[in-house]
């Protein structure tokens, strides 16, 4: 089969094309064999190309964690991947958290509500414990996670959602989409500029996957008992180290979120459970995620590229065909 695999790690330019054996599914049945539609690509996907990751990562290497494609049975479904392998025209999959797709609902959509639909729904729910009437404020919101996000906490009663985006255009489509206020996350004082979008009140919840001085800003800019949830560390940049009377003033909050551990912990609560709420919630045409866009699977490095560029939204997948 086709398939992109690493042999060394590095930067986009490691994703290269090869023809590789078909996958083997163990005998215990945990895993099955997809024949892959379309792949889910993720800006952590960028992170395990360079083995700079939360987990370790081996050689060689097929990147991927969520797929869309059919099962032996004729089944349309999206799964995850043991954690790689899904960059290819064949994947494992676990059949204890797949879910059926129609053949009329687009593989950009189906494949949004994996990683990113579920990790917006534990950042607001499981994490930031949202309740009506708060302050949301939502980095990079006119990417996969930012966009539902937003949708998501205007769904669920949020009193203002404060969304950044690096461009006017996703500003736009930031408000489009239910945003009360964008801001320019280029701002000098990025924190105050936060309080003013919130009329001059700390915020109570912040979902922040850039690290760095985007993360200090956003603890800078929490009230009390406001919660900062950190799912990403997508600028490469450490923030500084956070003192723990800077968190008693004000009764702040700093919590992280893997979305493998809500899935390791327990499949039903961790994806059925939000997934069910998900689709539910499209199907009302309460939440609509956005189409993003599809690269052939021999062009994942122009993927990778237009992720770590910074120039996508919503969902960006490979297909096969």
């Amino acid at each position: 089969m086709r398939a992109i695999q690493l042999t060394t790690f590095g930067g986009p330019e490691v994703l290269q094309l090869a023809e590789v054996p078909d996958p083997v599914p163990p005998a215990n049945g945990k895993l099955v064999v997809v024949d892959v539609e379309a792949a889910g690509v993720n800006y952590a996907d960028t992170h395990a190309v360079e083995n700079s990751y939360l987990s370790p990562q081996s050689l060689p290497m097929i990147p991927g964690s969520e797929v869309l494609g059919r099962l032996a049975d004729g089944r349309r479904v999206c799964g995850f991947t043991n954690g790689t392998g899904g960059y290819a025209e064949k994947a494992l999959v676990r059949p204890v958290d797949v879910f059926d797709v129609p053949d009329g609902m687009p593989a950009t959509t189906a494949l949004s509500l994996l990683v990113q639909g579920l990790t917006a729904w534990h950042l607001l729910r499981t994490c930031g414990r949202l309740q009506p009437g708060e302050t949301v404020v939502v980095h990079a919101a006119a990417g996969g996670v930012g966009s539902l996000a937003v949708q998501l906490a205007k769904a669920w009663g949020a009193g203002r959602v404060i969304a950044t985006a690096s461009s006017p255009e996703k500003r736009d489509l930031a408000l489009g989409l239910g945003a009360d206020v964008a801001v320019d996350p280029a701002e000098p004082d990025l924190g105050a500029a936060l309080i003013e979008a919130n009329d001059g009140r700390g915020v109570d919840i912040v979902l922040e996957m850039t690290g760095g001085p985007v993360f200090d800003a956003s603890l800078a800019a929490l009230g009390r008992f406001g919660r900062l949830v950190t799912y990403g560390m997508a600028s490469r940049t450490a923030p500084h180290p956070v003192a723990p009377g800077s968190l008693m003033v004000g009764s702040k909050s700093v919590i992280g979120f893997w979305l493998m551990d809500a899935i390791a912990q327990d499949p039903a609560t961790g994806v059925v459970t939000p997934l069910t709420e998900l689709i539910t919630l499209i199907g009302q045409g309460i939440v609509r995620p956005l189409p993003g866009a599809e690269y052939p699977l021999a062009e994942a490095r122009a993927a990778h590229e237009a992720l770590l560029a910074r120039t996508t939204t919503g969902k960006v997948i490979l297909t096969t065909g």
